[in-house]
């Protein structure tokens, strides 16, 4: 049997770069996200206070617009480990509400990033452009496998070229 290696991060990101609108091009499944959603986007903008606002959306199984928002915090001064909560501000103090966000892999030209958590349970793959060759795709999760994570359960995210709107969610 082959031994398990630890879940590691890049070096470094750079945030700047990192910042704005990335497509789901495919994930493990998450209880908060529909199996059938479609569009799936995050858009990261970065706050005069050195944390991060995330912005999720997508549309569900019924086409209906759903929007999650929350804040992301480096735990180190690389900034490839992240913590995220989507809790709404007064009740970010409560203990183990964060959850982590490792950049595993990007590509020199912050066009493709694999994203993933130390505990191999969530991986996201994310790209500038809502499709990605396969062969780019195949090596970033050839990544992910290298370091653990169990892709049995991947779902190829649908994206049609729509995007759920700031009118479609207020």
């Amino acid at each position: 049997m082959a031994e398990k290696i630890d879940v590691t991060a890049v070096d470094a990101v750079d945030l700047v770069r990192y910042a704005g609108l990335w497509y789901e091009i495919g994930r493990l499944p998450l209880l908060q996200e529909p199996t059938d959603g479609a569009d799936v986007t995050a858009e990261y903008t970065l706050q005069d206070d050195g944390t991060v606002r995330v912005d999720n959306r997508s549309f569900d199984g019924d086409a209906r617009p759903r929007q999650a928002v929350g804040i992301a915090r480096a735990t180190g001064g690389a900034f490839s480990r992240l913590k995220v909560s989507f809790l709404p501000q007064a009740l970010r103090w409560i203990p183990f509400t964060e959850g982590d966000y490792w950049v595993l892999k990007i590509d020199p030209d912050y066009t493709v990033a694999l994203v993933g958590t130390p505990d191999r349970k969530h991986l996201w793959l994310l790209s500038r452009a809502p499709r990605l060759s396969g062969e780019v795709e195949s090596e970033f999760l050839m990544e992910a496998q290298r370091q653990g994570f169990d892709l049995s359960g991947w779902i190829h995210t649908l994206q049609t070229g729509g995007r759920v709107t700031d009118d479609m969610v207020e």
